[in-house]
């Protein structure tokens, strides 16, 4: 869930970069090239890497890689070198880099300071960014046919672009439009540079289940505008899917249902209510059941507990709480703005380190930026409860037991009992053990590990959906 993780420090970068083996002796003590480190942040050690260049006036530019959330570099604003010292300008995301390179120009000794707190990042010179290896990922040619497609979201008047994949045979097939998780998610839903959805429809395919998985809105090849959509709006999105698939011949009509990964779990429910009669089952794939303030304030305890685990329980939970409630505040956009940032001044101000102070004041414009989305305003207001209770279509919620940010227990519980309430006796709940919440088999559950592992979803997990969709007639 991209949205979700950023919360675990209301700036907090994630990267992957695994080290290859440096030249011994680098031709000029230059910061040009790409450098690769650990940055510990408490328990948690995230991989970083930097890619510095020069241009023909010798100014220098760099390049910040998060490889396990996207292949696209992350803004550093400047890049500067002199005497041997490195400062890069990160302020986009409320950091900076400050190094001191070695006489043989192959280590740069330095510090990480994001939103006041400084890390520990030494940096070595490498040769190139590492390519991950996803042994799961499908390969062309396919053993099926699949298709490029566009459809219309005809409320919000836009097209959305998407593959569809259909089983060999004609048909008719059941078929499954897969909703994406939060933050803008191309149609394999791309993360740490796995591709979840490419092998969940690559799965259906050879198993008689047709696969429509697309772009977000605003996304690659999708059409529309991404920013200040709520996850309501993201469900006109999934039923003009459901939509066009009910117009293609080689599809079951009366057989097409949803399954949404993290914040898709939330949508699909959505779309089930409001069009119950064109959804004939949902897949909840680590969907919350409880409600987005209590998730959001796990996120942020927890992440901040993990970033630094000597600090105060009691203040940490304060400054949530303090957060939270503006949260729920339904003021406009920019007396929100106020409110927020006032709470944020207010609890920057009771820093006793003076150069935490204003690292912390730097940012408060990332964060307010951040906590003021419009989704993330509609999502600390959301509780599923009241829609989960007005599903009348068969069920599937799955989780894995060591998801940190969907947690399984409670979100599971919570999804059980508000379909007993509603009347629904067509559902079933799984957690499966020792899986993450993008159902890797995983050690801690926590997020720095996703891109260490290369499995990309667990092949019970894959069975399990494909088996009991195949149960409903």
């Amino acid at each position: 869930m991209g949205r979700f993780s950023q919360l675990l420090a209301v700036a907090s970068v994630l990267a992957f970069v695994a080290s290859v083996p440096a030249d011994d002796k680098p031709k000029t003590a230059s910061p040009v090239g790409i450098w690769s480190g650990v940055l510990k942040a408490g328990v948690i050690e995230l991989k970083v890497a930097f890619d510095i260049s020069k241009d023909k006036d010798d100014k220098l530019s760099a390049k910040f890689y998060s490889l396990d959330q996207t292949k696209e570099a992350l803004p550093v604003k400047a890049a500067t070198f002199a005497d041997g010292k490195l400062a890069l300008d990160l302020s986009d995301f409320g950091a900076k880099y400050d190094g001191t390179m070695n006489e043989k120009g192959d280590a740069i000794k330095g510090e990480f300071v994001q939103v006041g707190k400084a890390m520990k990042l030494d940096l070595t010179r490498v040769d190139k960014l590492p390519v991950a290896n996803r042994p799961q990922t499908p390969k062309a040619p396919f053993p099926y046919p699949t298709e490029d497609v566009t459809f219309e979201n005809k409320e919000a008047k836009f097209e959305l672009a998407g593959t569809l994949t259909l089983p060999k045979g004609d048909g008719p097939f059941p078929a499954v439009v897969l909703v994406s998780g939060s933050g803008p998610q191309d149609r394999d839903e791309t993360l740490f540079d796995h591709k979840p959805f490419l092998v969940l429809a690559d799965h259906f395919a050879k198993n008689g289940i047709a696969c429509l998985r697309y772009d977000d809105r605003g996304t690659n090849k999708s059409k529309g505008k991404f920013t200040d959509a709520t996850s309501a709006d993201f469900a006109t999105d999934a039923y003009a899917a459901v939509t066009y698939l009910k117009g293609r011949k080689e599809i079951d009509a009366k057989r097409i249902g949803l399954c949404g990964h993290s914040e898709g779990g939330i949508i699909a429910p959505l779309v089930a209510t409001a069009h119950p009669a064109d959804v004939a089952f949902i897949i909840l794939l680590a969907g919350p059941g409880v409600t987005g303030e209590r998730i959001l304030a796990e996120q942020m305890f927890d992440g901040s507990m993990l970033q630094d685990p000597k600090a105060d329980e009691k203040e940490v939970k304060e400054i949530i709480d303090a957060v939270l409630r503006v949260m729920r505040s339904d003021k406009p956009a920019d007396d929100f703005r106020k409110e927020l940032l006032a709470v944020l001044e207010e609890q920057v101000a009771k820093e006793k380190d003076e150069a935490k102070r204003k690292e912390g004041a730097k940012a408060l414009p990332v964060a307010v930026a951040r906590l003021a989305d419009p989704w993330m305003r509609w999502f600390a207001c959301h509780d599923p409860a009241p829609t989960l209770e007005k599903v009348t279509c068969p069920v599937l919620a799955v989780n894995g037991e060591k998801d940190v940010q969907v947690k399984a227990k409670d979100n599971l519980e919570a999804i059980e009992s508000a379909l007993k309430k509603g009347g629904n006796k067509q559902f079933k709940c799984v957690e499966f053990k020792g899986l993450n919440h993008l159902f890797q088999p995983s050690k801690t559950g926590l997020v720095s590990e996703y891109g260490n592992i290369e499995e990309t979803m667990a092949p019970e997990v894959l069975k399990a959906l494909t088996e009991w969709i195949k149960e409903r007639k």
